[in-house]
């Protein structure tokens, strides 16, 4: 079987971009790490990689907001690069801020939702950090390859996901785009806080586009890509699991392209 090979981009103000790499490490991809200027010299690059994902943190300090720096100027350089590598198969994540980025760049949700969808502040009116809960829905997206629910920690103060009304949501719901739900401990989705850390319409943590090649998400899997990342991994009753949920995002995307 051959090898993926990943590209994780960074920026100034990104500070999740190692343990990014280690996740894709672990799932059996091999990775490069390049700042988004050598990217914008050389567009060219990406045709070494079958994987692009843009990690969490702050990317030019969200200085306009929320990775809208890094989303106009890959949005402005790239774009059409950015599509080519989705058509030719290839694979785009974006996590947390990297979420951020690919909405505000168009990427996300694409197809008829395209433009019409944002991330804003949390109803809480605050940063949030916690675990949550999360509801899988497999099928579209080569990233979501799994049924059971599973628990990540989220941290961002811009993380509700929000299109022009009711409809869009339901619709891009519909089309099986909304690829991970915020759910409350009976494993029913759910926009109530805290469950639901920002109140995301349609309970959304993680979206993807209409091929389910770009995918984007709010909390962070490589942050519990080992089971003693949780914070109740002493509490397990059994056997430890060999590694944590959060791997089987990275796992799901190599394992479709090998």
């Amino acid at each position: 079987m051959s090898t993926p090979r990943a590209i994780v981009l960074r920026a100034p103000g990104t500070n999740c971009d190692e343990e990014t790499v280690a996740a894709w490490q672990l799932a059996g991809a091999d990775v490069e790490t390049w700042h988004v200027g050598r990217l914008l010299e050389e567009p060219a690059g990406l045709d070494r990689f079958q994987i692009l994902t843009i990690p969490g943190g702050f990317s030019y300090g969200d200085d306009l907001g929320a990775g809208r720096i890094l989303a106009t100027r890959l949005g402005h350089a790239l774009g059409d690069s950015l599509h080519r590598f989705r058509d030719r198969g290839g694979l785009i994540a974006g996590i947390c801020n990297g979420f951020q980025v690919l909405v505000r760049c168009g990427l996300l949700p694409g197809g008829a939702g395209e433009g019409r969808a944002t991330l804003t502040n949390n109803d809480s009116g605050r940063f949030e950090a916690r675990w949550v809960r999360l509801v899988p829905s497999p099928g579209l997206s080569p990233f979501i390859a799994f049924r059971e629910p599973i628990e990540l920690p989220v941290a961002h103060g811009e993380g509700k996901f929000l299109m022009a009304d009711d409809a869009a949501v339901d619709g891009l719901d519909a089309r099986g785009q909304i690829v991970l739900k915020y759910a409350d401990d009976r494993g029913i989705p759910t926009r109530d806080y805290p469950d639901n850390p920002n109140g995301s319409a349609g309970a959304a943590a993680a979206v993807c586009d209409p091929t389910g090649r770009i995918f984007g998400l709010m909390p962070h899997p490589e942050r519990h890509v080992r089971a003693i990342d949780h914070p109740r991994w002493t509490r397990h009753v059994g056997d430890l699991p060999k590694e944590g949920q959060g791997l089987q995002i990275f796992r799901g995307a190599v394992d479709a392209l090998r």
